[in-house]
């Protein structure tokens, strides 16, 4: 606009100069150039429209001549505004705060974005001092070095806290910006924020899910090897040390099998509600994953005390849960190392304590058990145990060895059992007590089982080309390879491979591995039957067999766990026990047998309760194919006067 009025300014002066000059000048032009005064009024005519016509062009000339600078200032004008009502919508639209205080600190303007997060409306703050957000979070300090920023560098940004009008302090991004006047003064600040609170809200709830268990809300593994590490920091000489507890739940998986996930998740909220009884400000519970919960005490200076806070943990399980109204019995066993004596670090620990899980687990389970140096050198040898039965097959390290299975009436060998070993070539013989575990672990059990099956049906086939006419072959089934739906179709490729007849073959299965997948096992079974082999449930009473189950299962045959006839015929559990089984095995029109045999009172107590079958140390130990023998077994002088 100035430059405009320069413009028409300049345009009037040039025109003024020449209107002057032909006012003062022009008569005696004309004058002289007339000469005669009688044509004087024709020159004065002439003389008026050169003037029109002179003006006309000078101010046409000055007009073009300033044209084009007037419509540059035009379109800078309308730009300038164009630019202003783009710069009022996001001043008005923008999602971050704007508030614009004049040079004494006092707010001139304030945007919707200002109220919307400050809660103040445009009316309660124009004319305050900005002062009056303060949350009293700040020293005078902080304030003094942000001005002394605005006033060296004209701007300044960082983290600062303030109050709503509703008294809620939260953190803001602020940035303020010095703006000055033609004169190079300072004439205003403004200040544009944004409200941190839901970023920070979303980053508690992502370190909440990064730390925390999602089903239980419990610290995780990462948040509790982050207390652990925190533990072991605080530990003194003078100090009492401390215990990490590893809980694992007996069998959870049937619960997950056989009701659903959403069922074992309740189960492991329930008791994860449980365990969290147990927690004081020294403690951290923790769900590790699966079925494994962790339980970390400070200031324990005694083992007793750690073994006293596994058995409550215990304890806690020995009441039922009741979920939707059914009741559960879970039961759960407990690892435990003790730092700083077990272990100078996270890993150590946690690797320590799962030593002493693994050995709770190994000895009944519903039980606690603590690290020993023992223990790490037992893992190592199951790694390296484990390492070398994955060759095993491979270096034709596994061997067949075979038990008689005696009629305990006339002494006579009925059947064999099939058991494998392992020749170990720089060990020797491997117990199978301490390979076979390792092979279920590593899942190697079911490759296993069949090299067995493929052996005893050669050697039984053997036998017969010989000779040596045995009513049957049995051959362990393990749960993972029974769990194979295949497992029919397997046995009679390799029937058809060898040539023996189906009546030959008996396969045991644990009473475990059918009621794993009670229905699964049911159709499994019976096609196994319209094989034509034998089927005998192995390790019966120590499972949870349902009578109403067992008595559809096509199965020939009962075998007592040894664990029972150990105790015969003194013990009256084992022995009540032995007759209920004997009982029940005949009702349903099946045969028992009985391992585990070892003194001759055993055996004669068993055939006293009318139980066929038998095998154990008394008759004969577990021998290869060349060395077995297969002749009746001599019997007692007064085996027949008691029976």
């Amino acid at each position: 606009m100035k430059k405009l009025q320069q413009s028409a300014l300049r345009i009037s002066l040039i025109y003024l100069a020449f209107a002057s000059f032909w006012i003062l000048f022009s008569d005696g032009i004309v004058l002289w150039l007339a000469g005669d005064t009688r044509r004087l009024a024709e020159w004065q005519t002439a003389k008026g429209l050169l003037f029109v016509a002179a003006s006309s062009a000078l101010l046409y000339s000055l007009i073009r001549l300033n044209l084009g600078r007037v419509t540059q200032l035009l379109k800078a004008r309308l730009n300038h505004e164009s630019r202003l009502r783009q710069a009022a919508a996001v001043f008005e639209s923008t999602q971050e705060g704007v508030l614009v205080a004049d040079k004494n600190n006092r707010i001139v303007h304030v945007n919707p974005a200002f109220s919307r997060i400050t809660g103040y409306a445009a009316k309660e703050v124009l004319g305050q001092n900005p002062s009056l957000l303060k949350s009293g979070r700040h020293d005078r300090q902080f304030y003094e070095e942000m001005w002394q920023t605005l006033q060296r560098q004209g701007f300044w940004s960082g983290e600062v806290w303030n109050r709503r009008k509703s008294g809620e302090v939260y953190p803001q991004w602020h940035c303020i910006r010095v703006i000055h006047d033609e004169a190079g003064v300072p004439s205003h600040y403004v200040a544009v924020f944004s409200d941190l609170s839901a970023i920070r809200h979303s980053q508690s709830e992502l370190n909440h899910l990064a730390n925390y268990d999602p089903l239980t809300d419990l610290p995780n593994r990462l948040l509790f090897s982050e207390r652990i590490e925190q533990a072991l920091q605080r530990q003194q000489p003078d100090r009492p040390g401390g215990a990490l507890l590893l809980i694992d739940l007996d069998h959870f998986k049937h619960i997950n099998e056989s009701l659903g996930h959403s069922v074992g998740d309740q189960l492991l909220k329930a008791v994860a509600e449980r365990f969290a009884n147990l927690q004081s400000g020294s403690t951290t519970l923790a769900r590790l994953g699966g079925d494994e919960f962790g339980l970390l005490c400070e200031d324990l200076d005694q083992a007793a005390q750690a073994g006293a806070k596994a058995q409550r943990l215990l304890d806690l399980m020995s009441a039922p849960f009741n979920l939707n109204g059914q009741e559960f019995f879970i039961g759960a066993s407990v690892g435990i190392s003790l730092f700083p004596t077990d272990g100078q670090n996270v890993d150590q620990l946690l690797r320590n304590a799962d030593s002493a899980l693994f050995k709770a687990k190994s000895s009944g389970r519903e039980s606690y058990a603590f690290y020993t140096q023992e223990l790490t050198q037992q893992a190592r040898q199951r790694i390296e145990l484990a390492a070398a039965l994955r060759h095993a097959l491979e270096n034709d390290e596994l061997r067949v060895y075979y038990q008689p299975i005696h009629d305990l009436e006339s002494g006579r060998v009925v059947g064999v059992e099939s058991l494998v070993r392992w020749e170990h070539p720089e060990r020797g013989l491997v117990p199978p007590g301490e390979f076979i575990p390792i092979a279920e672990e590593g899942g190697l059990i079911g490759a296993i089982d069949l090299w067995v099956l493929e052996q005893a049906c050669r050697q039984m086939r053997q036998w017969q080309q010989t000779g040596i006419m045995l009513q049957f072959i049995a051959v362990n089934i393990s749960s993972r390879l029974f769990g194979r739906a295949e497992l029919d179709a397997r046995v009679a490729q390799v029937l058809e491979e060898t040539g023996l007849s189906p009546s030959c073959l008996e396969l045991e299965v644990t009473e475990s591995a059918v009621m794993d997948n009670p229905d699964a096992a049911l159709e499994l079974l019976e096609r196994l039957h319209r094989l034509g082999v034998r089927l005998s449930i192995d390790d019966f009473g120590t499972g949870y067999s349902s009578l109403q189950r067992l008595k559809r299962l096509p199965v020939h045959k009962l075998k007592i766990d040894q664990g029972f006839v150990a105790g015969l015929p003194d013990d009256s559990e084992d022995a009540a026990i032995t007759r209920a089984v004997i009982g029940l095995a005949h009702n349903l029109g099946l045969s028992v047998l009985a391992e585990g045999i070892e003194q001759p009172e055993q055996a004669l107590f068993l055939l006293q309760h009318r139980c066929e079958l038998g095998q154990g140390y008394w008759f004969g130990r577990p021998q290869p194919a060349e060395r077995l023998r297969l002749k009746p077994h001599p019997l007692p002088a007064f085996w027949a006067d008691n029976i």
